[in-house]
């Protein structure tokens, strides 16, 4: 039996299958909420527990630019806006962690009246992590006299867990939480150029997670 023809073929049915995604939402209302108002904003923020666990900024960037396009777009104020205006109340060892530690915060008339300036009404919290689970093979590369190329197969498997907490600034309480899981296998089959088949974790925990915010601000709980 002849390698490349079974290879060939073995990447050609990858190529057919494509590279897919799951996603799963888990949401919990703690109480209702009120439409937002066309006067009224939130503003996303990543958890910054210490100098050795961050939300990535990308995907905060992409719920918030996500939350402000479509039909139902919502008033975003840009992380770091909102985090510089709040120096230092919001840093990695001062930002509060509950509704409890926010309330202390509001009742500092000068961060009352910023929050009011940008017409805030819900912080929403968003902790979590896209990490590789699982990865195999391997892709070489060679130049020789008579060219070069590259050749194999790999793979590997990421897992986005994203848990968004819903605080509404005016009732300082927590309206409810999101939770996203996207799971999805990559692959990068390889003869003479290698072809990334990218699942984008990440980028559709993003998306699924920005649209059940929307979900939750304009449905109230049966």
């Amino acid at each position: 039996m002849k390698i490349l023809p079974v290879i060939t073929a073995f990447i050609g049915l990858v190529l057919l299958a494509g590279c897919k995604s799951t996603t799963v939402i888990d949401e919990y209302r703690e109480i209702a909420t009120s439409t937002l108002t066309s006067d009224e904003s939130i503003v996303v923020l990543g958890r910054r527990h210490s100098s050795g666990y961050e939300t990535e900024d990308d995907f905060i960037s992409c719920v918030g630019k996500s939350l402000g396009q479509g039909q139902a777009d919502i008033s975003v104020i840009p992380e770091k806006d909102f985090v510089d205006s709040m120096y230092p109340y919001f840093e990695t060892s001062t930002a509060p962690m509950d509704v409890k530690n926010l309330g202390k915060l509001a009742q500092i008339p000068a961060i009352a009246a910023k929050i009011d300036d940008f017409k805030l009404r819900y912080f929403v919290w968003i902790d979590g992590a896209t990490e590789r689970t699982d990865s195999s093979g391997s892709v070489s590369c060679a130049v020789g006299p008579g060219g070069g190329g590259c050749f194999g197969f790999a793979y590997w498997k990421d897992e986005a867990n994203y848990e968004a907490s819903i605080w509404d600034f005016k009732e300082l309480a927590l309206s409810g939480k999101i939770n996203a899981e996207t799971k999805g296998t990559s692959f990068m089959p390889a003869i003479i150029i290698p072809v990334p088949l990218l699942a984008r974790v990440q980028e559709n925990a993003c998306k699924s997670l920005a649209n059940q915010i929307k979900t939750f601000f304009s449905q109230q709980p049966g």
